[in-house]
């Protein structure tokens, strides 16, 4: 196609040849609208339009139409995540006054009855219940997180820091299953204007889901990768791989997961959520053998401090 079009610089009959082959080509598969040529000869047609013959016009047309079509296809997707945040936003919201009171009724109840218990049984199905309730209030804070998040707070955060602060929080649980939970290239400072609850959730949350996969041995693996315009955090895991029909649903806050090996719950569609309000990525790549990695990338900001940044605020 670039020889065509390269030809049809200064001559009409060469130039609606190549609009008639490339109109012929769009029809046949529309992965050609996204080629560089495609957008170089329709840019020349629009520049001589009182030469142009019914191809070159045909070829802007279809152009334009395909365009609109993205814009549409983009629009549906949007208008779709919009009312779907919607719906779980009002689902939350009804949940946490529905739900949330009983829940602490029943919690209340049980620390009550645990003071007084002295048999062990007893003891532990009191405690079991009070834990259970704790769950499911938690479940519905994540349906608020994701629905509804707080706003942002910025600040330079030190991301080796962090990254140590969440492996230091994790290792108990990672030594209780004897799974390796280490922190590569995070000695050095790694500084960036981040949301530091927002994030220490989100790798904590990565964490949790890599511990999980593992079940026991194996090893999770945090880095940290810098770029002019980005900075890039990676949680590897040697658990079970994710099948290409569950990866196109990980962050789906409605889907279950845990038979392909991996208790999702809401854990992933949080770390998406705070991915996004960040500007940024979450991305899951399949590595050499059964290595899963979870990509967080993250923006640089104009504004921001890279140098005499301030410390890490827990």
């Amino acid at each position: 196609m670039d020889q065509t079009t390269d030809s049809s610089k200064s001559d009409p009959d060469s130039q609606e040849d190549a609009a008639r082959r490339l109109v012929q080509s769009l029809l046949v598969g529309a992965a050609t609208f996204d080629d560089v040529s495609t957008h170089k000869l329709v840019k020349r047609i629009r520049l001589n339009e009182e030469t142009t013959g019914p191809w070159a016009q045909a070829v802007c047309k279809l152009v334009e139409r395909l365009s609109r079509l993205e814009q549409l296809e983009k629009a549906f997707d949007d208008a779709l995540l919009h009312e779907k945040l919607e719906s779980m936003r009002e689902l939350a919201y009804g949940a946490s006054h529905e739900i949330n009171n009983p829940l602490a009724n029943i919690s209340s109840r049980a620390q009550t009855l645990l003071r007084d218990e002295t048999d062990p049984e007893r003891r532990r199905k009191l405690a079991t219940i009070n834990s259970q309730a704790f769950r499911a209030h938690e479940m519905i804070a994540d349906m608020m997180l994701f629905a509804k998040p707080p706003d942002l707070v910025r600040e330079n955060v030190n991301l080796s820091a962090l990254v140590a602060q969440v492996v230091e929080e994790m290792s108990l649980r990672a030594n209780e299953q004897g799974t390796a939970l280490v922190a590569t290239d995070a000695s050095d400072e790694c500084w960036l204007r981040v949301d530091s609850t927002h994030l220490h959730v989100a790798l904590t949350a990565l964490c949790r889901n890599s511990l999980e996969a593992i079940g026991a041995g194996g090893q999770v693996t945090i880095s940290l990768a810098e770029s002019g315009d980005s900075v890039a955090i990676t949680v590897r895991d040697t658990g079970p791989g994710i099948s290409a029909d569950v990866r196109q649903h990980l962050f789906d806050p409605f889907y279950s997961g845990r038979e392909a090996g991996r208790g999702l719950g809401f854990g992933l569609s949080k770390c998406w959520r705070i991915a996004e309000l960040h500007g940024g990525t979450i991305e899951v790549n399949e590595g050499d053998g059964e290595q899963t990695r979870f990509t967080i990338r993250l923006p640089r900001l104009s504004n921001e401090m890279t140098d005499a940044s301030p410390p890490l605020v827990a």
